[in-house]
């Protein structure tokens, strides 16, 4: 998050106010914050079953706090093993 959009949010204290309401909108299974390239930065693991709910996670970072926001798809090892690796092995070797 850039620091002068996040400093100006805690100065006028709505910075709490406006992660609160973000979170709890969005249900996160996990949060995590840290710095990031020198910034304040995070790590949000959230559920999304189809791309087009990828506004709907970073919309309320961009519109409060100019944030830079990424998106890593991630398998659980189910997935992973639904996956057909020794099938895909097989067929690229």
């Amino acid at each position: 998050m850039p620091v002068e959009k996040f400093n100006q949010a805690a100065r006028d204290g709505t910075a709490g106010q406006k992660m609160r309401r973000i979170l709890e909108d969005l249900k996160p299974e996990a949060a995590y914050f840290c710095s990031q390239n020198g910034m304040r930065g995070g790590f949000l693991v959230v559920n999304m079953s189809d791309a087009s709910e990828m506004p709907r996670f970073a919309e309320p970072w961009f519109l409060h706090f100019d944030a830079t926001v990424q998106f890593l798809p991630a398998m659980t090892p189910q997935d992973l093993e639904r996956a057909g690796l020794d099938q895909l092995a097989k067929k690229w070797q």
